[in-house]
């Protein structure tokens, strides 16, 4: 699938949404085209808790196809939990920076209380975003992962080897800002990877916006709960088609 023309995005974005309906409206038309192999019929939106929630709401709206999350955790750095050295999503494994890991004398095993300590972190989070219902069917789907950025890439790519796992027809990740080498990086992953901008003197995803406020478990719900409609499906097409946004960057054929 052939990369797009490079368009204009203002930044910062205001927030989350905002930044959302951008995607959202990039992510309409690479669908609408009969080259890209997606469907509209077939497609789900999975978005990342919490900071990508807000941003796949907005998508999902854009497209009108259903939105559930995908829920991941950080697996950090003990003497420095905020230095993330890998993550894990539901239903799949975790995942390592191996060259972190290399670079602080790290392995797996020695991470395993870390682990077990997310993956229950994990579990709570999905009962208390989906109430014991169970997550919408991606076997056979053509899913869009979504998040609110992209930084070091290791919980996007924990998230695409779980959607991927699961029978996913195709596995699109679609962010509006990332760190250039991490898009480089994540490629091999997926399908589709959508970036609305990718600076070059990246830091922080928070930079980018004008309003980057942390959520609460009862802002995921509640955004959740806004987006189900008949059978769950998200209301769509939205009609908030705003400024033009960048490149798609392929990695494989769909």
């Amino acid at each position: 699938m052939p990369a797009s023309t490079q368009e204009t995005v203002s930044l910062p974005f205001a927030d989350r949404s905002a930044a959302g309906r951008l995607l959202g409206a990039r992510l309409l038309r690479i669908f609408a085209g009969t080259a890209s192999g997606l469907n509209l019929a077939r497609a789900v939106v999975l978005a990342l808790p919490r900071g990508g929630v807000p941003v796949g709401r907005e998508v999902s709206m854009a497209l009108g196809v259903p939105l559930d999350v995908l829920v991941t955790r950080k697996i950090g750095y003990p003497p420095q939990p905020e230095l993330g050295v890998g993550a894990v999503a539901e239903g799949g494994q975790p995942v390592f920076d191996e060259d972190m890991l290399a670079h602080l004398g790290l392995t797996p095993a020695a991470l395993a209380p870390v682990v077990s300590r997310e993956l229950a972190e994990l579990g709570r989070r999905v009962a208390a975003y989906r109430g014991g219902r169970p997550t919408v069917t991606v076997r056979g789907r053509d899913v869009i992962v979504t998040d609110d950025g992209l930084a070091t890439g290791v919980t996007a790519r924990a998230a695409l080897r779980a959607v991927r796992a699961a029978g996913a027809r195709s596995v699109v990740l679609a962010v509006p800002v990332a760190a250039p080498t991490s898009v480089a990086a994540i490629l091999a992953e997926a399908d589709l990877v959508v970036v609305l901008v990718a600076p070059a003197a990246f830091r922080a995803v928070g930079e980018w916006y004008q309003s980057f406020g942390q959520l609460k478990d009862a802002d995921v719900i509640r955004l959740l709960a806004a987006a189900a409609g008949p059978g769950g499906v998200a209301p769509g097409p939205g009609e908030g088609i705003l400024r033009g946004v960048g490149p798609a960057h392929p990695a494989a054929p769909l």
